[in-house]
């Protein structure tokens, strides 16, 4: 029933009464946190009888425990899943061999924090559905990670019920697509309301369905800011991976990775290393980082091209970033709620640059001095990877950014401060290629740039036809 016209445009009651209403549709329901607000919803749309076999809470952690068993966290991916299986194991045992043919299991489960009197609390949660989507279907399952932005537990708990019959309604009704079932998440919800920077499929209704495109779809529909892959494409929430991790980013358009981009990361850990001290030389997390936000304002992301960037440099051994921020000021916001130690930046002379040009900040309350406060914390650090001036036949360095000369101070004041430094120890060899040049090579189909890409990055690009590469048939 995926795409049915008459499914779509649902309030959250007609969305609970259309699964209410289908009698093959019957599962069990696990809160933890915030109510039953999911449940709530379908027993009030009416006709649950024939679609509720259990609604359950587990709020007190030795209860929990005892159900689930011992937990390090409670609002966590992993104590979802564990309350996925569990409760799926005990629906079928229970109910498999009594229910009438045609019956299609499904269990929600949801763990969460939301907004308490103690105040202080991180309002997020995880949800989950673990479902068949035809008879007799091996279960398949989808989960997602929230930040409920509402100011009081009245509206989050509110949230939660919309939510979660959405999600719910979306594993029978909104397969159809990812983009669908990425916007079928959010319906009967203000934008505002919430984040979801993670999602997770797998299962046999998911089989034409890719989990990172979903995850490269919140960023495009501007559900979350960013979205980080580990060196195997597996999406990570951000916050657990960065949180005790000394961070090192390079932005670039990796349109393809390039050998100076790879110089870039090395020479910028390297630089990073002798700021750091005892253990923490070796607590460093390189990330290179794609933003999405010009081609978001000119609504012309092309997920698959991202992903393919994506798979590209996870061959290389790389986490990888893809966000909406336009400046680094901005990256290093969202970084920094995410970390509690050092963030250092490695980018091109030319970065350094717009950086320090006032005309990129004319729409900006705090103008250029608001956002090099913003980047150049107490924590914050930028390493500057040399460009060449061809016509003088000279590597530029921070002290040729072409800036108005007001900035010249700044400049000089950040780099005695050591917030600002050049990295010399580049590769000369290679530090003058662009990855502009070498799409270029690529698109007009000219011998040479294979050299100037690592071997794994040009194997790649040719046998998968990426970037406009002439394959033979």
């Amino acid at each position: 029933m995926s795409g049915d016209p008459l499914l779509k445009n649902l309030n959250t009651n007609q969305k609970a009464l259309a699964v209410n209403l289908d009698p093959g549709i019957y599962g069990s329901f696990a809160e933890i946190g915030a109510g039953q607000e999911v449940a709530r919803n379908f027993f009030k749309a009416g006709g649950a009888a024939g679609t509720i076999a259990k609604s359950m809470s587990a709020y007190d952690m030795t209860v929990s425990d005892i159900i689930y068993g011992k937990s390090g966290r409670y609002v966590s991916e992993e104590r979802v899943d564990t309350m996925l299986a569990r409760e799926h194991e005990l629906l079928c045992e229970r109910l498999s061999e009594v229910r009438p043919d045609g019956t299609r299991f499904f269990v929600f489960a949801d763990t969460v924090a939301a907004k308490s009197f103690k105040g202080g609390a991180d309002c997020h949660g995880w949800l989950g559905v673990r479902f068949q989507h035809e008879t007799e279907a091996e279960p398949s399952q989808i989960v997602i990670h929230i930040r409920m932005l509402d100011q009081t537990n009245f509206q989050q708990q509110d949230l939660l019920g919309d939510i979660g019959v959405n999600l719910v309604h979306a594993c029978y009704f909104r397969l159809g697509d990812r983009n669908e079932l990425v916007d079928s998440l959010i319906e009967n919800i203000g934008r505002d309301r919430l984040e979801i920077d993670l999602i997770r499929v797998s299962g046999p209704a998911f089989k034409n369905i890719d989990s990172r495109l979903l995850s490269l779809e919140l960023v495009k529909q501007k559900l979350c800011s960013a979205v980080l892959f580990d060196e195997k494409g597996k999406v990570l929430l951000a916050g657990d991976a960065l949180y005790k991790k000394n961070v090192l980013v390079c932005r670039g358009s990796y349109r393809p990775p390039t050998l100076v981009n790879l110089d870039m990361l090395k020479t910028g850990q390297e630089k990073f290393v002798e700021r750091l001290e005892g253990d923490e030389k070796k607590n460093i997390l390189v990330i290179p980082e794609i933003s999405m936000h010009k081609l978001l304002d000119r609504g012309e992301v092309d997920s698959e091209d991202f992903l393919a960037r994506v798979d590209l440099i996870n061959a290389l051994g790389h986490d990888v970033l893809i966000s909406s921020f336009e400046g680094y000021h901005q990256l290093n916001e969202f970084l920094s709620t995410k970390n509690r130690k050092e963030v250092a930046f490695v980018l091109g002379f030319y970065n350094l640059e717009e950086i320090f040009n006032e005309e990129q900040y004319l729409d900006e309350d705090d103008g250029l001095l608001g956002a090099i406060g913003k980047l150049l914390g107490h924590r914050t650090n930028l390493f500057i990877y040399p460009s060449v001036d061809d016509a003088k036949k000279k590597n530029l360095h921070s002290a040729d950014a072409g800036v108005d000369k007001s900035m010249h101070k700044l400049i000089s004041y950040l780099k005695e401060k050591g917030r600002i430094a050049d990295i010399d120890n580049f590769d000369k060899d290679v530090h003058h290629i662009w990855s502009r040049t070498v799409l270029n090579m690529i698109i007009k189909d000219e011998s040479g740039w294979e050299e100037m890409v690592p071997k794994t990055v040009a194997d790649a690009v040719k046998d998968k036809c990426l970037f406009g590469v002439k394959c033979e048939k």
